[in-house]
């Protein structure tokens, strides 16, 4: 069976009611039902549309995929049902037994592609980015050393007197 897409982009009030769902229109007052069964895909697209908890929980029960948008209209985020996508799953389940030795790579990739960004961003800003650069290099598999993670930022390349300063760090990240 076809699922319905549908798509709100007026301020409405979501709930359910006997496994429908209830929409209540804020600017005429109307109020119409659907079946939550028939529905695969619930786009969200205005700022004053309020849904319920439970309506949430029995979307994604029945495998609707509900997605909000920011306020120009562009998609900001999306709810699946855990459950019911075994391809999701499956990812999630290789996630949770991956071995501690690849864990650790992972982290040390992340984490050395997150620098290099934000050195990329601080060229495109024509700042200063060696001391970024060169910390990127410095990112140790499962990084034990890691002294950003206790604050000692200063610290880290033995050098207090970097070229950028942790101060003006923050306004890029």
């Amino acid at each position: 069976m076809i699922k319905r897409t549908l798509y709100f982009g007026n301020p409405a009030y979501l709930k359910t009611v006997n496994e429908q769902l209830v929409i209540e229109m804020h600017d005429g007052g109307e109020t119409k039902t659907a079946p939550i069964e028939d529905i695969g895909l619930l786009i969200l697209d205005h700022q004053q549309i309020t849904i319920t908890q439970a309506l949430i929980a029995k979307l994604l029960a029945n495998n609707t995929a509900l997605i909000t948008c920011d306020h120009t209209h562009h998609p900001t985020g999306m709810l699946l049902n855990l459950d019911g996508n075994s391809l999701q799953s499956m990812k999630y389940q290789a996630q949770v037994e991956a071995s501690l030795p690849l864990k650790k790579q992972l982290w040390q990739q992340t984490v050395s592609i997150k620098i290099q960004n934000q050195a990329s961003l601080l060229a495109i800003q024509r700042e200063e980015n060696k001391y970024l650069l060169n910390l990127v290099s410095a990112v140790k598999s499962g990084d034990p050393d890691n002294c950003v993670k206790s604050g000692d930022v200063d610290h880290q390349s033995g050098d207090a007197d970097h070229p950028l300063e942790v101060s003006r760090l923050g306004q890029f990240l």
